[in-house]
Protein backbone atom coordinates (compact mmCIF):
# COMPACT_ATOMS: atom_id res chain seq x y z
CA UNK A 1 0.00 0.00 0.00
CA UNK A 2 1.22 3.45 -0.80
CA UNK A 3 2.15 5.58 2.17
CA UNK A 4 0.43 8.88 2.78
CA UNK A 5 3.69 10.73 2.16
CA UNK A 6 4.26 9.23 -1.28
CA UNK A 7 0.60 9.76 -2.17
CA UNK A 8 1.01 13.45 -1.40
CA UNK A 9 4.19 13.49 -3.46
CA UNK A 10 2.48 12.25 -6.61
CA UNK A 11 2.60 14.91 -9.27
CA UNK A 12 5.22 16.84 -7.34
CA UNK A 13 8.11 17.85 -9.57
CA UNK A 14 10.65 17.21 -6.82
CA UNK A 15 10.98 13.55 -7.79
CA UNK A 16 11.03 14.09 -11.55
CA UNK A 17 14.76 13.77 -12.05
CA UNK A 18 17.32 11.12 -12.90
CA UNK A 19 17.21 8.00 -15.04
CA UNK A 20 13.81 7.35 -16.63
CA UNK A 21 13.62 3.80 -18.01
CA UNK A 22 10.99 2.72 -20.54
CA UNK A 23 10.11 -0.94 -20.91
CA UNK A 24 10.27 -2.84 -24.20
CA UNK A 25 7.99 -5.72 -25.25
CA UNK A 26 10.33 -8.35 -23.81
CA UNK A 27 11.16 -6.49 -20.57
CA UNK A 28 10.38 -8.55 -17.44
CA UNK A 29 9.61 -7.44 -13.90
CA UNK A 30 13.05 -8.80 -12.94
CA UNK A 31 14.64 -6.55 -15.58
CA UNK A 32 12.85 -3.55 -14.11
CA UNK A 33 14.03 -4.54 -10.62
CA UNK A 34 17.61 -4.61 -11.94
CA UNK A 35 17.23 -1.16 -13.48
CA UNK A 36 15.89 0.21 -10.19
CA UNK A 37 18.78 -1.42 -8.34
CA UNK A 38 21.11 0.50 -10.66
CA UNK A 39 19.44 3.79 -9.79
CA UNK A 40 16.45 4.27 -12.13
CA UNK A 41 14.07 6.72 -10.47
CA UNK A 42 11.15 6.61 -12.93
CA UNK A 43 9.74 3.59 -14.82
CA UNK A 44 7.42 3.87 -17.80
CA UNK A 45 5.44 0.82 -18.90
CA UNK A 46 5.21 0.81 -22.69
CA UNK A 47 3.43 -1.96 -24.58
CA UNK A 48 1.70 -1.19 -27.85
CA UNK A 49 0.01 -4.61 -28.14
CA UNK A 50 -3.75 -5.08 -27.96
CA UNK A 51 -3.58 -7.84 -25.33
CA UNK A 52 -5.56 -6.16 -22.55
CA UNK A 53 -5.10 -8.86 -19.91
CA UNK A 54 -1.35 -9.14 -20.58
CA UNK A 55 -0.91 -5.40 -20.34
CA UNK A 56 -2.94 -5.16 -17.13
CA UNK A 57 -1.00 -8.03 -15.54
CA UNK A 58 2.41 -6.64 -16.46
CA UNK A 59 1.55 -3.08 -15.52
CA UNK A 60 0.13 -4.23 -12.16
CA UNK A 61 3.26 -6.24 -11.34
CA UNK A 62 5.64 -3.42 -12.27
CA UNK A 63 3.49 -0.89 -10.46
CA UNK A 64 3.67 -3.02 -7.28
CA UNK A 65 7.46 -3.25 -7.57
CA UNK A 66 7.80 0.51 -8.08
CA UNK A 67 5.58 1.24 -5.07
CA UNK A 68 7.75 -1.05 -2.92
CA UNK A 69 10.94 0.62 -4.11
CA UNK A 70 9.69 4.21 -3.94
CA UNK A 71 10.06 4.71 -7.70
CA UNK A 72 7.57 6.60 -9.87
CA UNK A 73 5.49 4.47 -12.24
CA UNK A 74 4.15 5.95 -15.48
CA UNK A 75 2.02 4.25 -18.14
CA UNK A 76 2.64 5.09 -21.79
CA UNK A 77 -0.32 6.23 -23.82
CA UNK A 78 -3.15 4.44 -22.00
CA UNK A 79 -5.00 6.67 -19.53
CA UNK A 80 -7.49 3.94 -18.56
CA UNK A 81 -4.72 1.43 -17.84
CA UNK A 82 -2.94 4.05 -15.73
CA UNK A 83 -6.14 4.58 -13.76
CA UNK A 84 -6.84 0.86 -13.34
CA UNK A 85 -3.41 0.05 -11.85
CA UNK A 86 -3.24 3.29 -9.83
CA UNK A 87 -0.14 4.46 -11.67
CA UNK A 88 1.55 7.70 -10.66
CA UNK A 89 0.70 9.08 -14.06
CA UNK A 90 0.64 8.72 -17.83
CA UNK A 91 2.78 9.83 -20.76
CA UNK A 92 0.95 11.04 -23.85
CA UNK A 93 2.14 11.81 -27.36
CA UNK A 94 0.78 13.37 -30.50
CA UNK A 95 -1.76 10.61 -31.13
CA UNK A 96 -2.53 9.83 -27.51
CA UNK A 97 -5.14 11.21 -25.11
CA UNK A 98 -4.79 14.96 -24.78
CA UNK A 99 -3.01 16.25 -21.70
CA UNK A 100 -6.11 18.01 -20.41
CA UNK A 101 -8.26 14.89 -20.81
CA UNK A 102 -5.65 12.79 -19.02
CA UNK A 103 -5.56 15.32 -16.20
CA UNK A 104 -9.34 15.26 -15.94
CA UNK A 105 -9.41 11.46 -15.74
CA UNK A 106 -6.46 10.94 -13.38
CA UNK A 107 -6.77 13.96 -11.11
CA UNK A 108 -4.67 16.89 -9.98
CA UNK A 109 -1.94 14.81 -8.34
CA UNK A 110 -1.23 12.59 -11.35
CA UNK A 111 1.98 13.07 -13.30
CA UNK A 112 1.18 13.88 -16.94
CA UNK A 113 4.12 13.79 -19.33
CA UNK A 114 3.88 15.04 -22.91
CA UNK A 115 6.04 14.21 -25.94
CA UNK A 116 7.04 17.42 -27.71
CA UNK A 117 9.41 15.85 -30.26
CA UNK A 118 11.53 18.72 -31.63
CA UNK A 119 8.78 21.35 -31.40
CA UNK A 120 9.07 24.11 -28.80
CA UNK A 121 5.50 25.28 -29.51
CA UNK A 122 4.23 21.87 -28.37
CA UNK A 123 6.13 22.31 -25.09
CA UNK A 124 4.48 25.70 -24.54
CA UNK A 125 1.07 24.21 -25.26
CA UNK A 126 1.74 21.29 -22.90
CA UNK A 127 2.73 23.69 -20.13
CA UNK A 128 -0.48 25.64 -20.69
CA UNK A 129 -2.53 22.41 -20.59
CA UNK A 130 -1.13 21.43 -17.20
CA UNK A 131 1.63 18.97 -18.05
CA UNK A 132 3.91 17.81 -15.22
CA UNK A 133 6.91 17.43 -17.51
CA UNK A 134 7.79 17.72 -21.19
CA UNK A 135 9.92 15.40 -23.32
CA UNK A 136 12.06 16.31 -26.32
CA UNK A 137 13.69 13.90 -28.77
CA UNK A 138 15.11 12.10 -30.56
CA UNK A 139 18.47 13.64 -29.77
CA UNK A 140 20.44 10.82 -31.38
CA UNK A 141 19.69 7.92 -33.72
CA UNK A 142 17.15 5.72 -31.92
CA UNK A 143 16.77 1.99 -32.63
CA UNK A 144 13.23 2.16 -31.22
CA UNK A 145 12.11 5.02 -33.47
CA UNK A 146 14.65 5.38 -36.30
CA UNK A 147 12.46 7.87 -38.21
CA UNK A 148 11.94 10.18 -35.24
CA UNK A 149 12.67 13.88 -35.90
CA UNK A 150 15.93 15.12 -34.35
CA UNK A 151 15.93 17.50 -31.43
CA UNK A 152 18.78 19.78 -30.36
CA UNK A 153 20.12 20.76 -26.96
CA UNK A 154 18.95 24.33 -27.68
CA UNK A 155 15.39 23.12 -27.02
CA UNK A 156 16.37 21.93 -23.56
CA UNK A 157 18.12 25.18 -22.74
CA UNK A 158 15.20 27.29 -23.99
CA UNK A 159 12.58 25.23 -22.14
CA UNK A 160 14.53 25.36 -18.88
CA UNK A 161 14.81 29.14 -19.16
CA UNK A 162 11.19 29.86 -20.11
CA UNK A 163 9.01 27.03 -18.80
CA UNK A 164 8.88 25.98 -15.17
CA UNK A 165 8.66 22.28 -15.98
CA UNK A 166 11.09 19.35 -15.71
CA UNK A 167 12.52 18.29 -19.09
CA UNK A 168 13.07 14.75 -20.35
CA UNK A 169 15.55 13.99 -23.13
CA UNK A 170 14.96 10.81 -25.17
CA UNK A 171 16.21 9.09 -28.29
CA UNK A 172 19.42 7.11 -28.76
CA UNK A 173 20.87 8.28 -25.45
CA UNK A 174 23.91 6.50 -24.02
CA UNK A 175 25.99 7.17 -20.89
CA UNK A 176 28.56 8.74 -23.22
CA UNK A 177 26.32 11.19 -25.08
CA UNK A 178 23.88 11.72 -22.20
CA UNK A 179 26.27 13.85 -20.17
CA UNK A 180 25.93 16.79 -22.58
CA UNK A 181 22.14 16.71 -22.18
CA UNK A 182 22.35 16.75 -18.39
CA UNK A 183 24.79 19.67 -18.66
CA UNK A 184 22.29 21.47 -20.94
CA UNK A 185 19.66 21.14 -18.21
CA UNK A 186 17.79 17.89 -18.89
CA UNK A 187 16.23 16.75 -15.61
CA UNK A 188 15.73 13.19 -16.84
CA UNK A 189 17.25 10.90 -19.46
CA UNK A 190 14.75 8.42 -20.90
CA UNK A 191 16.21 5.18 -22.24
CA UNK A 192 15.07 1.77 -23.45
CA UNK A 193 17.76 -0.10 -25.38
CA UNK A 194 20.77 1.35 -23.55
CA UNK A 195 19.51 -0.24 -20.34
CA UNK A 196 17.16 -3.14 -21.12
CA UNK A 197 19.13 -4.58 -24.06
CA UNK A 198 22.37 -4.72 -22.05
CA UNK A 199 23.72 -7.93 -20.48
CA UNK A 200 24.15 -6.14 -17.12
CA UNK A 201 20.98 -4.09 -16.69
CA UNK A 202 21.84 -2.83 -13.21
CA UNK A 203 25.32 -1.81 -14.34
CA UNK A 204 23.98 -0.02 -17.42
CA UNK A 205 21.42 1.76 -15.26
CA UNK A 206 24.13 2.83 -12.81
CA UNK A 207 26.18 4.42 -15.60
CA UNK A 208 23.23 6.69 -16.37
CA UNK A 209 22.25 7.45 -12.79
CA UNK A 210 25.86 8.42 -12.05
CA UNK A 211 25.57 11.25 -14.61
CA UNK A 212 23.19 13.01 -12.25
CA UNK A 213 25.67 12.88 -9.38
CA UNK A 214 28.43 14.76 -11.19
Amino acid sequence: ARTEDSAQDRGGVMRLSGLYVITAAETTVEDVASAIRGGASIVQYRDKSNDVSKRFGEASAIRKLCAEKGVLFIVNDDVELAASVDADGVHVGREDAACSRARERLGDKAIIGVSCYNEYARAEAAAEAGASYIAFGAFFGSPTKPEAPRATTDLVVRAKEALSLPVVAIGGITPQNGASLVTAGADMLAVITAVFSQPDIAGASRQFSDLFLE
